[in-house]
């Protein structure tokens, strides 16, 4: 389980073919990752994977085809928002996420908020109409793996604001519009709507 609380922002360094999916290697810069032990799940802008190899600074993951089918940003060099598995112990600070992406989301539209004097940004995301449902205003939604607070929906369409805090320790500041984002809904509305469409034809 995760909590959308991003520890640090690491780099795919090295994106290598390995069997139907890929192997990628993250280096985490300045990121304390002595106590890391193969076989740990780490989310990387949202998805869970597993630590295959571990070599000073630098993690290994493989990356299935239908993870990649199902996610962005994990099949080439760039950025990452990471976050490592909660602990028992572990404060909740964000919302309980489990990892596993739900879909892929298109920024549309990405500002910032006028007359805000913290400086604040507005970020817009059309997101498949399958998941619409399930993110509703002042509900949770995980983008990239950052959880954020709805402020408001339309259609498929939901904004979330983004204080300076949030834009300076993930990867979302790099944001524009038409960009891709992996989405996680809520998981109590997820089991909700189970939940009430159960038995129905």
């Amino acid at each position: 389980m995760f909590t959308g609380i991003v520890q640090a922002k690491g780099r795919i360094a090295r994106v290598e073919p390995k069997g139907d999916g890929l192997r990628i290697a993250v280096d985490f810069g300045a990121m304390e990752i002595g106590d890391v032990a193969i076989g740990e799940s780490i989310a990387l802008n949202g998805c869970c994977l597993t630590v295959v190899e571990i070599e000073e600074s630098t993690l290994a993951f493989d990356v299935s085809a239908e993870t990649l089918r199902c996610t962005t940003g994990l099949d080439r060099e760039g950025d990452v928002n990471v976050e490592r598995a909660l602990r028992l112990s572990d404060r909740l600070g964000g919302h309980l996420m489990t990892g596993h992406v739900d879909g892929v989301g298109t920024v549309t539209r990405f500002a910032a908020v006028a007359d805000d004097p913290y400086g604040s940004w507005e970020l817009e995301v059309d997101a498949p109409r399958e998941l619409a449902r399930f993110i509703a205003a002042k509900g949770s939604v995980a983008v990239h793996g950052v959880s954020l607070t709805v402020n408001g929906v339309a259609d498929t369409r939901f904004h979330v604001n983004l204080i300076p805090h949030t834009l300076a320790v993930t990867t979302l500041a790099a944001l524009v519009p038409g960009a891709r984002v992996n989405l996680e809904v809520d998981l109590v509305a997820r089991y909700v709507a189970r939940l009430a469409g159960f038995g129905q034809s």
